[in-house]
């Protein structure tokens, strides 16, 4: 199954844009796939990040090496996909996700994701499990520094009334960043109140498959406290929680980066 031309190819290769979604809801989405063998790798980035970050070229790089799928994208207002930042919710990002897996990835995956990515892999292995025909099928979660439910959570609940009213007045609060080139972005009401439709973490979390989860003592963005809330929702069976007692939230640096792909490696 391996395609050693798209092996050989450079990290940045032009993408591949798809169409999602309807009528004025449609977007443009741009995914970057590599051709290889199993089980591949399907990339989940963060909120208001992309698939050119350093953890997911580094993947892309690993896979290239070891003969591997890889599939990124980006999510619309991110990157290089369609579409506008202020628009985007948590099921519309959620609807992307399922597209780009089911047009893009074949038999076993390690789905890798990151933040809100990861929320959006918990709730995309729900979404595989309610479909019977799909021609791809999970190896594993990685799961690095999970934020389920981080619009509810980490954001709402942590908001102080001001914001709050804001947000409800407004339609929207311009949060001050410290990632990137550090301009604030938008939280909209429509983020907060549409990701109520998406939260975990009050029951069970069947996800028929591995997961890997590994956190930073020194978030602080989503706290150790939310990774233990969620391994605690997660089967049993087969659930590892890493604490990186030094990491902060990204987990970029070389060892962070070794420890993402010793986990990858262990879905087979």
């Amino acid at each position: 199954m391996t395609d050693s031309a798209t092996n050989s190819a450079p990290i940045d290769q032009e993408p591949t844009f798809v169409e999602v979604g309807e009528g004025v809801a449609r977007r443009r989405i741009a995914v970057r796939a590599r051709a290889g063998g199993d089980p591949g790798l399907f990339w989940l980035g963060g909120f208001n990040s992309d698939m050119r970050g350093t953890k997911a070229l580094a993947l892309d790089a690993w896979a290239a090496e070891h003969g591997r799928t890889c599939i990124r994208f980006d999510y619309s207002g991110h990157g290089e996909s369609g579409g506008a930042f202020i628009d985007g919710t948590i099921g519309r990002w959620l609807e992307e996700s399922v597209a780009v897996f089911e047009q893009f990835c074949r038999g076993p995956q390690v789905v890798i994701g990151s933040s809100m990515g990861g929320w959006l892999a918990l709730l995309l292995a729900r979404a595989i499990a309610e479909r019977e025909a799909t021609q791809a099928n999970l190896a594993g979660l990685v799961l690095i520094a999970p934020a389920p439910d981080f619009t509810e959570q980490l954001m709402w609940n942590s908001f102080s009334d001001e914001v709050r009213e804001e947000i409800r007045t407004e339609g929207v609060w311009m949060r001050p960043s410290e990632y990137g080139d550090g301009a604030p972005y938008q939280i909209t009401r429509a983020l907060i109140e549409e990701g109520r439709n998406h939260l975990l973490l009050g029951s069970a979390i069947e996800v028929g498959c591995p997961v890997r989860i590994l956190q930073g003592a020194q978030d602080p963005d989503v706290p150790w406290q939310h990774a233990f809330a969620l391994a605690h929702r997660l089967p049993a069976e087969d659930v590892v929680l890493t604490m990186i007692q030094d990491g902060d939230h990204r987990l970029s640096r070389p060892q962070d980066i070794a420890r993402i792909i010793a986990a990858v490696e262990e879905m087979g």
